[in-house]
């Protein structure tokens, strides 16, 4: 299922949504890379993030939103990143015509089929000394996700939603850790819980809507062309949220789990 992708609303918790990326490239000890590519730029702060990281790098930014590779060119005043719309699942990496210092992958992973055979292809295809950062999701379980099940699973549209709730499989760090190390690389692998404090000044009706808006709940709306079943959708899901994210003194707090890995590729 192809998804249409809102920049605007994803970046309205931009800060929490970058922070796993930050932790993410601080494992990532690459001094002069010549070439650096993200796939799944997204709209392209955090990529142009990596240009200033490495003022002397090509970078190359790679996404399958048309939407958002737009947001992400507009930012780029400078044009120091070569934009790419492409779908990583099929993305040759010798399209580059040289072999990458640095790949990263953040947030992207989870919506794409066998990306372990992926990235044992990309770790292969770095120059040596290269490295690989990669970022995923691993909320699956948490009331966000599990109450967009029920609530589907409830609606009188449940058989036409059903695909659009299926979500793949990511794995545990000790998993990419392994296949990482099977590749002669160092690996660093960690999983992280932040505890998303959203919305400390009551300005949104719903925080944790507006949040998994921007990017889970993004199919099961598409899915639901019908205004009145969506509105149906939305006010039970809205009200099953509020009580698994009651807002408290500080805001609400949306805990999410995320998984990491970093590999080294060190033999030449």
């Amino acid at each position: 299922m192809s998804t249409h992708w809102d920049p605007t609303q994803y970046a309205k918790f931009s800060d929490h949504r970058s922070r796993p990326f930050g932790d993410l490239m601080a494992r990532v000890g690459a001094s002069s890379p010549g070439l650096v590519v993200d796939l799944g730029c997204g709209n392209g702060p955090l990529t142009l993030g990596l240009a200033r990281r490495w003022p002397d790098a090509r970078v190359v930014g790679v996404d399958h939103s048309p939407e958002m590779l737009d947001a992400a060119r507009e930012l780029d005043a400078e044009r120091r990143v070569e934009w790419v719309e492409a779908d990583v699942a099929s993305w040759d990496v010798g399209s580059l015509g040289a072999a990458p210092d640095v790949i990263v992958t953040n947030a992207t992973l989870q919506w794409v089929p066998g990306h372990l055979a992926l990235v044992r292809a990309w770790v292969q295809a770095l120059a040596p000394g290269g490295w690989f950062a990669m970022q995923v999701p691993g909320n699956n379980d948490a009331p966000s996700h599990a109450l967009m099940r029920e609530t589907a699973a409830d609606h009188p549209a449940a058989d036409r939603l059903a695909p659009a709730l299926d979500r793949l499989a990511v794995h545990d760090p000790a998993r990419y850790v392994v296949e990482l190390g099977a590749l002669g690389c160092e690996v660093d692998g960690w999983e992280t819980t932040y505890q998303h404090v959203l919305d400390p000044g009551g300005a949104q009706d719903n925080p944790v809507l507006e949040w998994v808006r921007g990017t889970g709940l993004r199919p099961v709306l598409e899915a639901l062309d019908d205004e009145t079943e969506r509105a149906a959708f939305l006010a039970d899901y809205d009200a099953r949220l509020r009580v698994a994210y009651p807002r408290t003194p500080v805001g609400v707090i949306l805990a999410f789990r995320r998984v990491f890995a970093v590999a080294h590729r060190t033999g030449a």
